[in-house]
This record gives structure tokens, sequence and C-alpha cells, in this order.
């Protein structure tokens, strides 16, 4: 069953039911007024009749008698009419206008013990095929000293109009209350329809995204804001997260065959390498086995050379393992141990140990007294690598110039500047630097490196809360600047 029609259902069920005690309250109001009037004008008239009745005395064989007289009037110019009833002598007198019809009102057998307990009561009848409303009164006298029920005075009025038009008055309003409650239920499914129609077009644009790839797709809604119009801007809202999400999902998806890719072709030379040289050796084996000879001198070098490149090719792909299962643990969340590290030792040894790797270019190193009492809540061994990584990528990228290294601090801060005047980058590389296996030299021959260097030196700066800033020009060097949050306690 749809909300349209549970909607329309509802709003005609309370109309009709509104309608039905309307029509209820309005009938019996006016019945009880047009029928409280007759009763005023009958139970008036039959009191007035009841004071003019003439009462006589007379002694019989069965003893006192009274006899009962109407007084002579025209009943003719009256709607009412009066018949009285002798409790002694059992005999009706009637008025004129009954004797004129020859009709004798109906006295049921225990009207006269009601009356004992009431003056007067109301009774409907019917008299010939007419509805009559008949009033009973008692007419009351004193027999040996005691009130004694003499007769029963009967005042008529027909009522056949009066029904008649309480039930042309019923059937009025049923079918008023029908006729309205059709036209309402109509105008109710035509209004739901109006105020539904906005989830209407909810439900299809959703229906379109759900069967397509379009999520740029908006629900249009120009109504004033409210419920519908919330709702509408609402999942409009919750499109354009899903859209975004859908995107960085998309991305990352392509991020990822991207990575897998890399990291194939990184794998893949050096195993190319590696299978080539043991083939070499395979075949050098075979040719002096069995043999009484000695491996020739030329033989001895291409084996050496072999076994060295074989040595190369394998640290190579261990320092990729290392690269990627650093990534990895960061990928997966691995918290990094951090304690307090004393910067300045630290740069110290890695200032030392950075003279030893192998460079063309000129390695200067300015002051490390900035870094006096400077301490960094961080990982000693992650820092070191950090460093490491952008000065080796420094002595890789200029083969002749000059890489150097400052340090300086702010009130929270330490920065860390490793400078080149090697190949540079174009502005185009620097957003995409940190991206892993990115290498700005896209035949990937000009210089020897895996391209994840920089990633993972991006992912320990965030773990220690720090920042980096690039500045390069194609063909005039490249500066990074490290800047990471520390103390300076004062020396005890």
């Amino acid at each position: 069953m749809s909300l349209r029609f549970r909607l329309t259902l509802w709003y005609s069920g309370i109309l009709a039911l509104t309608m039905l005690l309307f029509g209820i309250v309005l009938y019996f109001f006016l019945n009880y007024f047009l029928y409280d009037q007759i009763r005023q004008d009958v139970k008036r008239e039959a009191g007035n009749t009841s004071q003019r009745i003439q009462k006589s005395f007379a002694l019989s064989q069965k003893g006192l008698v009274v006899d009962l007289e109407l007084e002579s009037r025209d009943f003719y110019s009256t709607n009412t009419f009066l018949q009285l009833y002798n409790v002694t002598l059992k005999t009706f007198k009637r008025s004129a206008n009954l004797q004129y019809y020859d009709v004798t009102l109906p006295l049921a057998e225990d009207v006269a013990p009601r009356l004992e307990d009431d003056e007067g009561f109301f009774e409907k009848t019917k008299v010939l095929g007419q509805d009559f409303l008949i009033y009973h009164q008692a007419i009351l006298g004193k027999v040996d000293g005691q009130n004694q029920l003499l007769g029963i005075l009967q005042a008529a009025v027909p009522i056949g109009s009066y029904e008649r038009t309480s039930v042309t008055l019923r059937n009025t309003l049923f079918v008023w209350a029908f006729l309205t409650i059709i036209v309402a239920a109509s105008l109710g499914w035509f209004l739901s329809r109006k105020a539904l129609q906005p989830i209407e077009r909810v439900i299809d644009a959703a229906n379109q995204i759900g069967s397509g790839d379009d999520l740029e797709k908006r629900i249009l809604y120009e109504g004033p804001l409210d419920e519908i119009g919330r709702l509408t801007q609402t999942i409009n809202g919750m499109l354009s997260r899903i859209q975004i999400t859908y995107l960085e999902l998309d991305e990352a998806y392509r991020a990822q065959r991207r990575f897998v890719s890399d990291a194939s072709h990184e794998l893949r030379t050096p195993l190319t390498t590696i299978r080539g040289n043991v083939d070499l050796l395979e075949k050098m084996w075979k040719t002096t086995s069995g043999s009484t000879e000695l491996s020739t001198p030329e033989q001895m070098q291409m084996s050496l050379e072999a076994m060295h490149d074989i040595a190369g090719e394998a640290q190579r792909m261990s320092r990729l393992v290392n690269d990627l299962l650093a990534l990895a643990r960061a990928d997966a969340g691995v918290l990094m141990e951090k304690k307090p590290v004393e910067m300045l030792p630290l740069v110290q040894e890695v200032v030392r140990r950075a003279q030893l790797l192998e460079h063309t270019a000129e390695w200067h190193v300015g002051k490390l007294d900035e870094l006096e009492n400077a301490i960094v809540q961080g990982n000693r061994d992650y820092l070191q690598q950090l460093l490491f990584i952008f000065i080796e990528n420094a002595f890789k990228y200029t083969p002749a110039g000059m890489v150097s290294f400052e340090v300086s601090r702010t009130h929270n801060f330490i920065g860390i500047q490793i400078a080149d005047t090697g190949i540079g980058m174009d502005k185009e590389d620097i957003p995409h630097i940190f991206d892993r296996f990115y290498r700005a030299d896209l035949s990937r021959g000009l210089t020897a490196g895996t391209g994840l260097g920089l990633s993972i030196a991006k992912w320990i700066i965030d773990e220690h809360g720090g920042s980096v800033e690039v500045t390069t020009r194609k063909e005039e060097g490249s500066t990074f600047m490290i800047w990471l949050p520390a103390n300076f306690p004062l020396p005890v």
C-alpha cells in the first residue's frame, strides 16, 4: 500500500468520523428542539383543559360515582385532539374533532398504574395509519378525603409532518456526508500526489544514480524549505559526500594499481639481472665441469662481476622490500614508538656518516649550535632515516655543485634545511614528489632509486607532527626545509 493511498485513507477516515459525529449531534439537537416545542404546546393544552373539566358526584349501586365532562369548545380550529377517560365509569368523552373523524385514541392498560406515580407522560403511537404524539395526564380528585385517580386526559397532536421532516433531515445529512467524503477523498488524493511529488523525484533520482555511474545528478527542488525541502537538501548533501568518497576510492584504487605496477617493475629489474647472471654462471660451470683445466682469467673475471651484480641487485631488492614494509606499517596504522631525543648528537652523527656516502658534489655543513638543548619527542632511528633520505636524494640529483646542510630554530620548532644545486624539478612535479614510486625523471634511467624515499620521509614527518617546505627550479636545484616540533629545556 503506497504512502499516497494511506494518507488519503487517513484523511477520508478522519473526515468521515468528524462528519458522522457532527451529523449525529445535529440530528438529535434539531430533533430534540423540534419535538420539545410540540411537547410544551400539548402539555400546556392538556393542563389548561384539565383545569376546566367539570366534575359531578352521584350515588349508585356501586357507590359514589364521579362524572367528568369536557368543556365544550370549538376544537376544529386547533390541531389538538382531546379524549377523557372516566376510570370509575370506564367511559370515554371525546373532543369535537375526534367525534368528527369518529376516532378513539388508544389507551393501554398500563397507563393508569403509571399515572399513579407520574402526573403525565408522552407516548408515540399510530392512529388510522397516522403518527400521533399523545400526552397522558392524570385527573385527580378527593374521595373520602383522599386523592384518587378519577380520569385520564389524553391530548394528542399529529406528528406525521415532523416525522417526515426528521427522516428528510437524516437522509439529507447522510447523503451530504457521503458526497463530502467522496469529494474530500478525491481532493486528498490530489493533494497527497502534489505533496509527495518531490519524494517521487527523489526516488527517480536515486534510481538513476543506482542504475548508472553518474554521481553528479542532484534532486531539483524549488519549493519551500519544509520537511520535504530539508529532506531534499539532506539527500543532495549525502549524494555530494558519496560522490567525494567514490572519487577518493577511485583515486585510491588507481593509486593502488599504479603502486602494484611500479613495485612489480622495480622488483622485476633486479630479478632479471640476477637471473641473467645466474644463467651465465651456470653456463660457465657446465663449460668447466668434467675438465681438468681451470677457468681462464677472463672467466674468473666474468664470474666475479656476475656475483658482484647479484649481490648488488639483492641488496637493492632488500632496500625496496624494507621500504615497502615501512609503508605497509604506515598504512596499517602501526604506532611509532617515541621518546625524547636530543637532536644535536643525532644530527652530528648523521652529518659525519653522510660524508661517507657516495657523492660527487661538495658537502657543506653549517653551524649546528641552534640545536643545543633541542629535544624532539620521536623515534631516533626514523629521524636518522628521514635525514639520510633527503641527503642521499640531494647527492643523487647533484652530479656537480654543492649540497648544503643548515639548521635553525624558532620558539617551538627546529628547522633542518637540505639544499642542492642539482637538476631541480618542474613546478608540475612538486605536488607529486611525495607519492609512492613517483619519479621526476620519467625514464627511470637518469638516476637509480625506487621512488619510495620521499613517501617514507613524509610519513615520518607527519608522525612527528612536523611539516616540510619545498623550493625548486629546473636545472638550478632544490631546497627542502623540514620543521619538527621541539622544546628547549634550560640546562641544569
